[in-house]
């Protein structure tokens, strides 16, 4: 390559583009040129920043869309032609790249563009899993607290589709936990909710998990006011209201110290 190819080659160098015999010239080039140099730092630098921000392999198709991309571009002029042609005055400020090592880096930088959307998806993914993990302790925790409770009194009763429940209330904590024992899954698009039966009619209190309907439940929301829980069959979501017949309806145990 002549010194000015040497000066035009960092891009394809960095992009590791360079065949052997001149990778091997401009490597030697670099030992005398701090500004070549400093320019393949500073993109080595940069490539490196793009490929860390990327944590997941590209789509399949982009392999394609990139071939496809370079089929589209000019082909290189003959190198007969370009002998006959008046050298083109060099313009003055930044030196020029090769244009496919120019497309090659402008490509590499859109395509760590889109896969960084893929990382941030990834990460608020990863956030939302945190965030859902720290609720589940804090619901495990209350839970645990309510069974454990020494004010903790409970009620059973039958379910009407089969099985049985048990309601276990603590004043002290204001919380109730309803445990099902065999009851059935619910229908396709229905699951059921737990209910605080007042005087004055029925209060919302939390679904139950459709995968598991045996999971015991905290309930949602004070005690206060409530004589009873219930449970229906809702469709998927819950309802403001019952909209069926209580499956089961227990008094809660007596208020004590209340």
């Amino acid at each position: 390559m002549s010194t000015e190819n040497m000066h035009e080659a960092t891009g394809a160098y960095v992009l590791d583009a360079l065949p052997g015999p001149e990778r091997a010239a401009f490597e030697a080039h670099l030992e005398t040129c701090p500004d070549c140099a400093r320019e393949v730092r500073e993109l080595a630098a940069t490539a490196a920043l793009l490929g860390s921000a990327v944590a997941s392999a590209p789509p399949p198709a982009l392999r394609e869309a990139v071939l496809r991309r370079i089929r589209e571009l000019p082909a290189p002029a003959e190198p007969g032609a370009a002998r006959h042609r008046a050298p083109a005055a060099r313009p003055a400020g930044p030196r020029p790249r090769w244009a496919w090592a120019r497309w090659a880096l402008a490509a590499c930088v859109a395509v760590a563009a889109g896969l960084g959307g893929v990382a941030a998806w990834q990460y608020q993914r990863a956030d939302t899993a945190r965030q859902e993990a720290r609720a589940a302790e804090a619901r495990a925790a209350a839970l645990t607290g309510v069974l454990s409770a020494p004010d903790a009194r409970l009620a059973s009763g039958r379910i009407a589709d089969g099985g049985t429940g048990t309601v276990v209330a603590s004043r002290e904590r204001d919380r109730a936990v309803f445990v099902p024992a065999g009851m059935a899954a619910p229908p396709a698009g229905r699951v059921y909710q737990l209910w605080f039966a007042a005087p004055g009619g029925m209060r919302p209190a939390g679904l139950m998990d459709p995968a598991s309907p045996d999971a015991p439940a905290l309930l949602s929301g004070s005690l206060r006011g409530a004589t009873g829980i219930g449970v229906t069959l809702e469709p998927e979501g819950g309802s403001p209201a019952p909209t069926t017949a209580p499956l089961l309806l227990l008094a809660l145990p007596a208020a004590q110290g209340r």
